[in-house]
């Protein structure tokens, strides 16, 4: 699978440059162990829409047993046929469940960088997250409601607005960042990494870390 970064529109840049340099501790203190863990991908893929540049997220479908009612990006486990996990396998993936999931055709994606992989403890997954650009947007939606209750896409603009972003507290104790965004709260490993790309890229805009939000219990 072909990764470049040729041809991409400027305001993309800083994100590709970060995705060249950035080392896994300036994206999460959460690292994959030596051995074990189920390997996984997830597409960030960013576009341009009526308001600006866009990322894509889509909620989980409550009814699920874990992460039920998140926002996410689209994603999940490698399969065999994907290939190596040291090799094209993430990047094959994170289109293919993105297509699973949402109904995009990977053809209109343009694959720019890989990010450095990641762990989700409570889940077991080690994740790569895969960077895209929707060169040419196609329609998307939920193809599976007893998975996914919708796709939608938020503006960068709404992101980095002081005024939508707040501190997760989930009841362990735990804190991370969050966005008040298209009526959801987007926390977790998905938040995370949307922060430290706005923060690596250059656009993040100082906010309020004070400003907390109790997660739910059954979170």
């Amino acid at each position: 699978m072909t990764v470049s970064a040729d041809g991409l529109p400027e305001w993309l840049a800083p994100v590709a440059r970060a995705a060249d340099t950035i080392q896994p501790r300036q994206l999460s203190r959460f690292l994959p162990p030596e051995s074990g863990g189920r390997q996984s991908a997830v597409l960030i893929l960013f576009g341009h829409g009526p308001r600006g540049p866009e990322l894509l997220l889509m909620e989980r479908a409550g009814t699920l047993r874990s992460h039920a009612g998140q926002p996410s990006f689209p994603g999940g486990a490698l399969d065999p046929e994907d290939g190596d996990a040291d090799g094209p396998g993430p990047v094959r993936a994170a289109l293919r469940e993105a297509q699973e999931e949402t109904g995009l055709d990977p053809a209109g994606v343009q694959v720019f960088g890989v990010l450095p992989r990641l762990y989700i403890p409570v889940s077991g997954f080690v994740v790569t997250p895969v960077l895209g650009w929707w060169r040419r947007p196609s329609p998307v939606g939920a193809v599976d409601q007893a998975e996914t209750a919708r796709v939608f896409t938020v503006p960068v603009a709404d992101l980095t607005d002081p005024a939508h972003r707040v501190t997760s507290r989930h009841p362990s104790g735990h804190t991370g960042p969050a966005f008040l965004v298209e009526n959801a709260l987007v926390w977790g490993f998905t938040a995370g990494v949307i922060d430290r790309i706005l923060h690596y890229a250059g656009w993040e805009i100082p906010w309020d870390r004070d400003k907390a939000v109790p997660l739910d219990w059954r979170s």
